[in-house]
């Protein structure tokens, strides 16, 4: 079950990044009050009541509104989400920074990968043979 809470913890933490991140825009077509057609990736489709353009061409006419209406939302990304350089950081945090990192890779340096621990220390000595005296044998 902990694994299980863990994917999903897991995966909502990325999604929120991911959609916090990510701007989108919704392109929208009213006829009247109704929703007529909606698009994320392009722009929307009309009904086809749109009133057409003038006849002349060459001069432009103000034409009364149409019932017909376009809504666009736009939602913007989180463009707070910067590094910050070395620069811009305090002199105790830079020392820190420089301390922290020498420590590490000083106390990573020299290490054996076959560590025997117990390698100096002697057993003491056997002064009864406790799986004789219980009877108790390993086959």
């Amino acid at each position: 079950m902990n694994r299980f809470l863990h994917k999903i913890l897991a995966f909502s933490l990325s999604a929120i990044v991911l959609f916090t991140t990510m701007s989108f825009t919704l392109d929208l077509h009213y006829c009247g009050d109704e929703l007529v057609d909606f698009s994320f990736l392009q722009s929307a489709e009309t009904c086809g009541m749109e009133k057409p353009l003038s006849e002349n061409e060459c001069h432009t006419i103000v034409t009364d509104t149409t019932c017909c209406s376009d809504k666009q939302i736009i939602v913007d990304a989180q463009y707070d989400l910067k590094n910050r350089p070395f620069q811009k950081l305090t002199p105790e945090q830079q020392i820190f920074v420089a301390v922290f990192t020498i420590v590490n890779i000083n106390l990573l340096e020299g290490l054996d990968m076959n560590i025997i621990p117990f390698r100096d220390y002697k057993p003491p000595l056997l002064i009864r043979d406790i799986q004789k005296i219980h009877e108790t044998y390993l086959i």
